[in-house]
């Protein structure tokens, strides 16, 4: 184990320590049923800063946005994302950044976390419950109203998708709201969404058409994922010969490279490298389908409303798989190359049928 992996193993301890006894939402007493709770202010609590776990809380925003329309949001995570990602939200007001290197800035990250108790809310909303950071900061804030997120046997029965990471959440906050006299929202949770301007859309397009054919439309493929959820390249290899095989001659086939830099199929396919999230996301959302494994990159796709097809060997499906139109997850350890064929197929078929 490296010497940074044990400093966040140490760093996880100490969390899970100071959080052991935290996490049963505030109860109130009073009568609601004349005069709902009303809600100017809100903390959502989510101190991690990988780009998919703050993608899967843009559901959360815009049910709260849905809930109480002028409402202000502030955001307590880790990294420099959050900034990027809400940029669209008119609603999100301040962004709380941890430094993603707590023991290397020691200092600025005792200051944010004293920094909770600066500003008041009407209401603080842990994420994920399973984070001992999350439960922490929430107990840590001004108000008088906290929901922690606890898992419901009720809602479990009821909801199929109920421990979906995205949707999580959003059916426990729906539920937990009935008390202070709040209708229980019964309509589909929001998909992921960025909220890409026509203007981003548009540049996305001219990016995309100066690195492909621009007579042709796109499939988009990402080779690249985090440890064990990347596929080999001698998986990738002989799938990306097929997809060539299959649509070479009326789309084209473009690679999305990551951060890395780095392609499973020696980059043989075209291929567009940024740092930029936001541009990334308008030239995805410009292809008709994605192709990649559960990633943060996989959820950017599915939030700018591209059908994913998302590809799952380790990771759990029902946690994460993307779910905007279109997409679909699939379980590589029990579907060959010609079942994602027949899904791509119908995919592309559906939107010519658009």
């Amino acid at each position: 184990m490296s010497f940074s992996s044990k400093i966040n193993q140490a760093r996880r301890v100490i969390m899970q320590g100071l959080a052991s006894n935290i996490g049963k939402s505030t109860i109130s007493k009073k009568d609601y049923s004349n005069n709902p709770l009303q809600v100017k202010r809100i903390l959502i609590c989510r101190p991690n800063s990988r780009l998919g776990n703050q993608l899967l809380i843009t559901p959360l925003v815009q049910e709260l946005v849905e809930t109480f329309p002028e409402c202000k949001i502030d955001l307590f995570v880790r990294g420099f994302l959050a900034p990027i990602l809400f940029e669209n939200y008119s609603n999100v007001d301040r962004t709380i950044k941890l430094p993603r290197k707590p023991f290397k800035e020691l200092i600025g990250y005792s200051k944010v976390w004293f920094s909770l108790r600066k500003y008041h809310y009407d209401l603080v909303i842990n994420v994920s419950m399973s984070s001992s950071s999350g439960r922490l900061s929430t107990q840590l804030t001004r108000s008088k109203v906290k929901f922690f997120n606890e898992d419901s046997e009720e809602l479990r029965a009821k909801y199929p998708d109920y421990i979906h990471i995205a949707k999580f959440p959003v059916y426990n906050l729906r539920k937990y709201l009935t008390q202070f006299g709040i209708k229980e929202n019964n309509k589909p949770v929001f998909p992921l969404d960025l909220k890409l301007s026509p203007s981003e859309i548009a540049n996305g397009k001219n990016v995309l058409d100066n690195i492909v054919s621009d007579t042709k439309k796109t499939i988009c493929i990402y080779t690249f994922a985090t440890g064990s959820k990347c596929y080999t390249e001698s998986w990738w290899e002989p799938v990306y010969d097929r997809l060539k095989a299959e649509y070479g001659e009326t789309y084209n086939i473009l690679e999305v490279l990551p951060v890395e830099n780095v392609s499973q199929i020696g980059f043989k396919a075209p291929s567009y490298y940024s740092k930029d999230i936001r541009e990334i996301g308008s030239v995805i959302t410009n292809t008709e389908v994605f192709i990649g494994a559960d990633s943060g990159i996989m959820h950017l796709a599915s939030s700018v409303d591209t059908p994913t097809v998302g590809l799952f060997s380790i990771s759990d499906i029902d946690k994460y798989q993307p779910y905007n139109k279109g997409s679909i997850a699939i379980n590589t350890n029990k579907t060959s190359t010609d079942d994602l064929i027949q899904v791509i197929n119908k995919i592309l078929s559906d939107k010519k049928g658009e």
